[in-house]
């Protein structure tokens, strides 16, 4: 598929997915620029300095290969903010999934802290040579904060999702969360931080879906829950606590699994039933999801056709989040200690 094809489809997600720096003049993307380089500066002055253990490993017993997950992306996806393996999102995953699976997990985390989508590409190269059944990816709200172009953002999420597809790795991306919740930034920046979050996570869903991944809206993660519990943020108020983080692996784990055939049909009697606006154009399934917080995106078909006459066919699902094995389950299921 071209990349100019590509770059219609996150056009409309964008449109779909509301406005952009192009609302305001010169002057205030000035301001705003220094009220971002404000607020980072407040975050970073009270972020843990260090990442989490990686938890890499294997996870899970019984018999067989192993199911190899890859978790790349930013300081989400690295778990930054709490002190224990256990207690980060790609460890919760790998531990539940190899419940799942009857069969073990290796977890490989190539996520860094700081990254943006730009970072992908390095990522993805040493995720290829672990030669991974699924990769999660989680990232955008480096992006935003400084401002990225949706466009050019969403370029370097798609080519990591072809790059991974291409070698037959599965892909569930957790879009860009929402920011519009984060205490250290002031108004106005706040109310524009969530409005570009949820476009770039609309460009996210337009583009991963496009390269034959899946997303699952993580807005409700640093959203409404967010707003309203200020327990799910870690001590900095911009990254997840570890009930956060937990939040985030629970709407995660269905996608991943069911991306491998692992998820029991019996656990979707939690899915709201499939209605006929389920089923979407691409662009407008993307900008729903931005705005219903754990929604899974995939591209689909309708009378056995992949695109309509507003373009490829998608379809939204909604399920409830599991139970996660505990931090302390999570290292049992690891055989070995993880807070070091």
């Amino acid at each position: 598929m071209s990349r100019a094809r590509i770059a219609r489809r996150v056009a409309a997600g964008a449109a779909y997915g509301g406005g952009g720096v192009g609302l305001v003049g010169a002057a205030l993307v000035a301001l705003l620029r220094e009220e971002a380089r404000s607020a980072r500066r407040k975050v970073e002055a009270r972020t843990a300095k260090d990442d989490p253990p990686s938890g890499d490993g294997i996870y899970g017993r019984g018999r067989g290969k192993p199911v190899v997950l890859a978790v790349l992306g930013d300081s989400s996806a690295v778990g930054l903010g709490v002190g224990r393996a256990s207690e980060t999102p790609g460890v919760l995953i790998a531990a539940a999934l190899a419940e799942l699976a009857e069969r073990p997990v290796r977890l490989v985390r190539l996520a860094v802290s700081g990254a943006e989508s730009r970072d992908l590409d390095a990522q993805v190269d040493q995720a290829l040579a672990e030669h991974p059944d699924v990769a999660t990816i989680m990232i955008g709200a480096n992006d935003v904060t400084t401002l990225t172009r949706p466009s050019v953002s969403v370029r370097h999420v798609a080519d990591a999702v072809r790059r991974l597809r291409a070698a037959g790795c599965e892909v569930v991306v957790g879009t860009c969360p929402d920011l519009g919740t984060i205490r250290p930034i002031g108004q106005p920046l706040r109310l524009l931080a969530r409005r570009w979050s949820r476009q770039m996570a609309a460009a996210q869903t337009v583009a991963v879906v496009a390269a034959g991944g899946r997303t699952v809206s993580l807005g409700s993660l640093l959203g409404p829950s967010f707003a309203s519990d200020r327990s799910l943020f870690s001590v900095d108020e911009f990254h997840p606590s570890a009930a956060g983080y937990a939040a985030a692996a629970a709407v995660m784990l269905p996608s991943v699994a069911d991306s491998l055939g692992l998820w029991p049909t019996a656990s979707d009697r939690g899915l709201r039933g499939l209605r006929r606006d389920s089923v979407r154009p691409v662009a407008q399934a993307a900008a729903r999801a931005a705005n219903r917080p754990g929604t899974e995106v995939q591209g689909t078909q309708v009378g056995g056709s992949h695109a309509g006459p507003r373009g490829p066919w998608a379809l939204l699902r909604r399920r409830r989040p599991p139970e996660l094995p505990t931090p302390d389950q999570a290292e049992e299921a690891a055989g070995v200690s993880l807070t070091g």
